[in-house]
């Protein structure tokens, strides 16, 4: 005898796992009407797509981030999914949200996909909701940072950084929101060239020195203006020593061009200035501090920075979807 499934049963087991009418109604046939059979199938059938799927690419999703009432804490996640398609709905956007809202509240990863939702882990939340779409979703980011004041930005829900600050200064929302729009749009990696590691730097000397000397011979070729080919990448490298000998060369390049000696000292900061610009390509790249702000180019993110006074960057992270 088959069980009469009401359309009220239907509306709650959706309300309660996000499933399709027709899955929800499905599933509560099969499961003759018992609720919490009904949502162990959907579970399965979340499992039985999440292998079939699990060697997709989720390289779209929402990026999302949550910040303490007392601006010290912030979290920042990844909700992927397969296509635009589904990062566009509401339904996954308001997922993104519940498990934000989750995530404030744990400090890893691991905790926050071991943490509950509504009676199962996130882990397994996500195995339904896989299910649930028909696609592979995912957590792939997962960043918390703590300091006296942080602050966040996100752009257009793809990219979010959050930025905490050493001390609470005037307008700190103000800087933190353009420090993490900084980190968001311009990419960067580490706070300061003051944190890489030396091997790093050498092994990307040899490359990047590698790459202009190839596209060089490119440009001989074309009969173009050569790339110039810079000694060092970063200020890790640009020690007391090395920095006097470019100034003697500059100075030997003075003399050469029959400047008059008197007035070197008008000449030789821009000199010098666009030597370092020269030669710290890999910390303008990806070092926070050391790059050009992006609303005032004449200044570095720590010359902006240092205009609200006393007050550092303690640490920063950045979230992207990919």
């Amino acid at each position: 005898m088959s069980v009469k499934i009401s359309a009220a049963d239907v509306k709650k087991l959706r309300e309660t796992t996000g499933a399709g009418m027709m899955d929800c109604k499905n599933a509560l046939v099969e499961a003759e009407g018992n609720f919490d059979k009904a949502i162990e199938i959907l579970r399965k059938k979340g499992q039985k797509i999440a292998a079939k799927r699990a060697d997709r690419e989720s390289t779209e999703g929402v990026a999302i981030t949550k910040i303490s009432d007392d601006n010290t804490y912030g979290v920042a996640i990844v909700l992927a999914c397969e296509t635009d398609f589904v990062s566009k709905n509401d339904s996954f956007k308001e997922l993104a949200q519940e498990f934000v809202n989750i995530a404030f509240n744990y400090n890893t990863k691991e905790e926050f996909l071991a943490a509950d939702f509504g009676g199962v882990t996130v882990a397994e939340k996500l195995i339904e909701q896989t299910g649930v779409i028909g696609e592979k979703i995912d957590i792939t980011a997962f960043e918390k940072i703590e300091a006296p004041y942080v602050g966040a930005y996100t752009h257009v829900g793809k990219i979010a950084a959050i930025v905490g600050l050493t001390a609470v200064v005037d307008n700190a929302a103000e800087l933190t929101k353009d420090l993490a729009m900084q980190a968001a749009s311009m990419g960067a990696t580490s706070l300061s060239y003051k944190d890489f590691d030396p091997a790093y730097v050498a092994s990307e000397t040899e490359a990047r020195i590698a790459a202009i000397k190839k596209d060089n011979e490119e440009l001989v070729r074309l009969g173009k203006t050569l790339k110039n080919v810079p000694q060092f990448v970063s200020r890790l490298q640009l020690t007391d020593e090395a920095i006097a000998k470019a100034e003697e060369e500059a100075k030997e390049q003075l003399k050469a061009e029959g400047k008059p000696e008197q007035i070197w000292d008008k000449i030789l900061p821009g000199k010098m200035e666009r030597f370092i610009s020269d030669n710290t390509t890999l910390d303008q790249e990806q070092c926070l501090l050391d790059q050009k702000f992006i609303k005032d180019e004449k200044k570095t993110v720590a010359e902006y920075v240092s205009s609200y006074g006393d007050v550092e960057v303690k640490n920063f992270v950045r979230v992207t979807l990919g």
